[in-house]
C-alpha cells in the first residue's frame, strides 16, 4: 500500500494539518499543535483515539466526524 502525503483540511475557519499514519488512522494537527488521533468507524463515523491508550473513545463527536468528513473528501 503506497503511503499517502500529509494533507491540510479547512473546516469553519481552522486549519488542520493530517497526517496519515495506519490504514484509516490518522494524527490530526491544529495551531501547529498536535491535536488528535482518529480512527474511521464507518463511511460517516469517525473515533478519536485516546492519548493515553490509543483505544477508540466511543461517542458522538461533531469536530471529529467533521474532519473525518473533509479527510474521505481528500482521500476519496
Amino acid at each position: 500500500m503506497e503511503m499517502q502525503e500529509p494533507f491540510d483540511i479547512e473546516i469553519g475557519g481552522n486549519t488542520y494539518s493530517v497526517f496519515p499514519d495506519e490504514k484509516d488512522t490518522y494524527t490530526v494537527f491544529k495551531d501547529g499543535k498536535e491535536y488528535v488521533q482518529i480512527i474511521k468507524d464507518t463511511e460517516t463515523t469517525w473515533l478519536k483515539l485516546s492519548p493515553e491508550t490509543g483505544l477508540p473513545l466511543f461517542g458522538m463527536d461533531e469536530e471529529i466526524n467533521l474532519i473525518g468528513a473533509e479527510i474521505n473528501k481528500n482521500i476519496g
